[in-house]
């Protein structure tokens, strides 16, 4: 199931640009901070240069869950709240070599937390919280969300 629209009032300005505070620090898998300040609480249109996700601790991550056949759950890099969690209904090859076509850690409708992701009209995919996430780009075989890595580095508050 796709998140459902909100209207951009998600995105209006809060304490710390569209962001409900500045991200965390550190974040995961080495992530830049700055860059997760950045690109998730202070732009809605740029994104961090594809390919940079692979040059983070994300892969070796993730051949580790790969090899234990369980799944990674991705976080808000500001609040820490659940965004994504893949793979679901596709295997680890697959869900990384979409991420290494695409450039980006690309995610399917069964690994959003609809709970805590929304798209805006636009195809803006952002965090109830307000930190942009990146963008939904349909294509054949449904909705791919297209998504920074330094807006989903997050560690779990809950």
């Amino acid at each position: 199931m796709a998140p459902s629209l909100k209207g951009s009032q998600i995105m209006s300005p809060k304490v710390h640009g569209t962001c409900v505070a500045a991200p965390q620090n550190p974040l995961r898998w080495g992530v830049d901070h700055k860059k997760a300040d950045e690109i998730g609480c202070f732009n809605r249109h740029l994104a961090e240069f594809p390919g940079s996700w692979e040059s983070t601790k994300l892969p070796a991550e993730m051949a580790n869950q790969s090899a234990e056949n369980s799944t990674i759950m991705f976080y808000d890099s500001v609040t820490g709240k659940p965004l994504f969690e893949a793979p679901k209904g596709r295997t680890w090859s697959d869900f990384h070599r979409e991420c290494t076509v695409h450039g980006w850690p690309s995610f399917r409708d069964d690994e959003v937390v609809v709970e805590n992701v929304r798209v805006l009209a636009d195809g803006e995919v952002v965090s109830l919280a307000g930190t942009h996430l990146g963008f939904n780009l349909p294509n054949g075989r449904g909705n791919r969300y297209r998504i920074n890595v330094v807006s989903i580095a997050g560690k779990p508050t809950e």
